[in-house]
């Protein structure tokens, strides 16, 4: 409810003050509005109807902007987002009629109610607020960043609500402008919303790469570096199994930060091919967001479908041939379904090798040149020459002893000096 001192004194100024005289007495006004405030209802009440009293009474623009300006800036002192949401919203509202005379204030308006409603997390009104800045204006020069910008803020608010189709569109707006912006801070915004729209649609292989890249930047703190880096040994995980995969997880593993996260026991079994473990499961789990944990369309989760695929890798490393049922059994799942998968990772390529239906056996092929863990990583279907078996095999044994040593030499070069041979 608006104070009767401040109806009296707008009136005073619509009926005895001449209109160039109007703006002194508004100011004093506003002064006298904000310092004898006792509440926050109070002072949003004297504000909206401030502002009315400005626009309903021609001031002219000149007159308007910094009186409107000092009003808006007022709003943003309020301390209650409620209220702060309400008087923000009325102003909008008001100036709205003539937001072509006053588009940087009705910016500054819509960028107050979106930090509020931030705040509140209500994250898509505060994106449907922002959506209302005008960006392409006539009436003023908007720099490239600022629009990137607000694009990206646009874009982060709608993932914060799983909205990734409307965050797509706002990151590709962006995208069209991106080789013109020079601001680290922006870049790097761009690249973290990327990131987590390929995390949101699955895409984990390229998720993981985006956020590896970005926990390098030395904008960041120590602290945001070491989530990138865990994101994108979470995004590696639930990858398909197979090569490019198998890539991924040798660059994460070999990164010296890797041991300081908590997912890194997971990479490391992933990375030695070693079997998960349902527990190992579990634990990794209880980290994830709800669309990492979301059924796919055969009704197995996300995380299930990448444990089954690298479990079954982990097989094509230790078996040179298994039954149906036994591989069921590895894998906790019926024998059908672990036909169906081995299946479909022959087909594509990332596992070789054959499967006897009549005798319900799936012969493996073995690796020559290297294997997830280094080296070429090329695979190729040697059959069962003993001899070209224990070739592939030596050439794995002595790549790994490579690796082992130039860790020693990396993180002990004392000790591999005094034992290296001359």
């Amino acid at each position: 409810m608006v104070t009767p001192d401040v109806a009296k004194g707008l009136q005073e100024l619509k009926d005895s003050l001449a209109l160039q005289d109007r703006p002194a007495g508004y100011k004093k006004l506003l002064d006298q509005i904000v310092s004898s405030a006792t509440s926050p209802q109070e002072l949003t009440s004297n504000l909206e109807v401030f502002i009315d009293s400005i626009l309903a009474n021609n001031l002219g623009i000149v007159a308007a902007r910094p009186l409107l300006a000092a009003a808006v800036e007022s709003i943003k002192s309020v301390a209650e987002l409620d209220l702060r949401i309400q008087a923000g919203t009325t102003a909008l509202r008001l100036i709205g009629s003539r937001v072509t005379s006053f588009e940087e204030l009705d910016a500054q308006l819509r960028d107050i109610l979106a930090d509020a409603y931030t705040l509140q997390e209500e994250y898509v009104e505060a994106a449907k607020v922002l959506q209302g800045i005008q960006l392409e204006s006539t009436q003023r020069r908007i720099p490239d960043d600022h629009k990137v910008n607000i694009w990206i803020r646009i874009c982060r608010l709608y993932l914060e609500e799983d909205d990734t189709t409307s965050a797509e569109s706002y990151l590709n707006r962006a995208k069209n402008l991106r080789h013109r912006v020079s601001n680290p801070e922006l870049i790097l915004g761009f690249q973290l919303s990327e990131a987590r729209i390929l995390d949101a649609r699955r895409k984990f292989l390229e998720a993981s790469q985006a956020y590896h890249s970005f926990s390098f930047s030395n904008v960041l703190d120590e602290e945001e570096r070491t989530r990138a880096l865990s994101s994108a040994i979470v995004c590696a995980v639930l990858a398909g199994a197979g090569p490019q995969r198998s890539r991924a997880l040798g660059k994460l593993y070999k990164d010296d930060r890797a041991p300081q996260v908590p997912e890194f026991g997971i990479l490391e079994s992933m990375f030695l091919d070693r079997l998960l473990s349902p527990e190992e499961v579990t634990k990794f789990s209880e980290k994830l967001s709800p669309h990492q944990l979301a059924q796919t369309s055969d009704g197995s989760t996300v995380l299930a479908k990448a444990v089954v695929e690298h479990n079954l890798l982990s097989v094509s490393r230790l078996y040179d041939n298994i039954g149906l049922d036994e591989l069921a059994k590895l894998l906790g799942q019926d024998a059908d379904k672990a036909e169906g998968y081995a299946a479909r990772m022959l087909e594509q390529g990332r596992i070789t090798g054959s499967i006897d239906q009549i005798d319900r056996v799936i012969l493996f092929g073995d690796i020559v040149g290297g294997s997830e863990r280094g080296g070429s990583e090329q695979r190729r279907n040697v059959g069962g020459n003993p001899l070209r078996k224990w070739d592939a095999r030596v050439q794995g044994v002595a790549e790994e002893l490579e690796r082992i040593a130039s860790m020693i030499q990396l993180h002990n070069p004392n000790l591999a000096s005094t034992q290296m041979a001359h």
